[in-house]
């Protein structure tokens, strides 16, 4: 099977250690700007989105609360408060409103986003 799938590139963002549990950090990646969470809740999960919300057209995600919709784990956008999936970028108030979700992963205490 072959895939048409662009190359993911990884970089280096920050330390695990860097980050607070339950908050987000706004990194830039591949000249992009990435919200990274660390979210503890019983389990110990890292997720990336667009930090860019495309309600408020403000770069603000990352400053968002952290915090569970049913069986989503969301952020609400500090602006307007619409509601972000951390799994898959979906905005819940507004679909068509969603942004990007990217690929987590840690090695030796760094935490890496792909693009």
């Amino acid at each position: 099977m072959s895939h048409d799938h662009k190359a993911i590139t990884w970089s280096a963002v920050c330390s695990v250690d860097d980050l607070v549990p339950n908050t987000g950090v706004c990194a830039l990646v591949q000249d992009r700007h990435v919200a990274v969470f660390h979210v503890k809740d019983g389990t110990d999960r890292l997720f990336a989105i667009d930090n860019f919300d495309p309600n408020s057209q403000a770069s603000v995600l990352s400053r968002g609360l952290v915090g569970n919709l049913g069986e989503r784990i969301v952020v609400a956008s500090p602006i307007y408060k619409h509601h972000f999936d951390l799994k898959n970028g979906q905005c819940l108030e507004s679909p068509e409103n969603s942004v990007n979700a990217y690929p987590v992963r840690v090695e030796k205490r760094t935490v890496w986003v792909g693009v």
